[in-house]
């Protein structure tokens, strides 16, 4: 991730909840570009779900990131759900 991303974060979260939304991101970012585990990047987006449980706050937040970064956290959770034996997600 470059230092100028500044990730969709809520003030209204707290700590551990700011850590857990940021190392998703940063998961999403290994995705990209050397890999992640399937099944870390799985349980960081679970944990992101439960910080932000609305199916539009999550577009809106993985809009804000992809336009910063030209990443896109929704497909590659999609395709981590789809990877059957693969246990490394990596983006092309």
């Amino acid at each position: 991730m470059g230092d100028n991303v500044s990730l969709p974060i809520s003030i209204d979260w707290s700590k551990e909840e700011i850590v857990d939304v940021v190392n998703f991101y940063e998961a999403v970012d290994k995705a990209y570009n050397k890999g992640v585990d399937k099944d870390l990047l799985l349980a960081l987006y679970y944990r992101f779900k439960e910080v932000v449980p609305g199916k539009a706050d999550e577009k809106k937040d993985f809009k804000l990131y992809e336009e910063q970064t030209n990443q896109s956290p929704y497909h590659v959770v999609k395709k981590a759900k789809e990877l059957q034996d693969t246990a490394i997600v990596k983006m092309n």
